[in-house]
């Protein structure tokens, strides 16, 4: 018997960071903030202010997910700043794609990496479904720790927002 995970109590940050770092997914999911003056965390603040000011932004449904634009008719878009985190943001988009199809609404997302001029289909597949699935039953495991995971050196420390909290 295959039982659909839930998504209650998931959000698109939650799954962002499922793909960069785990230990960031107990932090961000028992409510520890990064440090907001992050000079990646400003610069993308600022590039959600300064492109796309003229579309209706940062949709916020049933207080749980936060779709940055709707760039055309049924589709999600998401802004970021580079496509440098291409796998989280693909499977960031899928879950808002995901969690509308819950709803009875369909939807195809378009990632929006204004810096590099590129705009990227994504649409949820079979394939992506199952993978959110996983990722969510694995989110739900990681939350339940009692601790966060012990911190493990990966390529994205150094400009982390959570550096300190980890390595000091």
């Amino acid at each position: 018997m295959n039982i659909e995970p839930s998504i209650e109590d998931i959000n698109g940050t939650l799954i962002w960071y499922h793909y960069i770092c785990k230990r960031e997914v107990w932090l961000i999911g028992h409510g520890i903030e990064a440090n907001q003056d992050n000079n990646l965390m400003l610069l993308g603040r600022h590039i959600h202010e300064v492109f796309y000011k003229n579309y209706k932004k940062e949709f916020l449904i049933d207080n749980t997910i936060k779709i940055d634009i709707i760039p055309g008719h049924r589709v999600i878009g998401e802004i970021k700043k580079s496509s440098k985190y291409l796998k989280s943001s693909t499977m960031q988009l899928a879950f808002y794609i995901y969690y509308m199809k819950q709803k009875g609404i369909s939807l195809s997302g378009e990632l929006i990496i204004p810096e590099e001029k590129k705009r990227i289909k994504v649409f949820l597949t079979e394939e992506i479904e199952s993978e959110l699935k996983n990722a969510i039953r694995d989110i739900k495991t990681i939350l339940s720790y009692e601790k966060p995971p012990k911190p493990e050196k990966i390529q994205y420390c150094n400009t982390c927002a959570y550096k300190e909290m980890c390595w000091s």
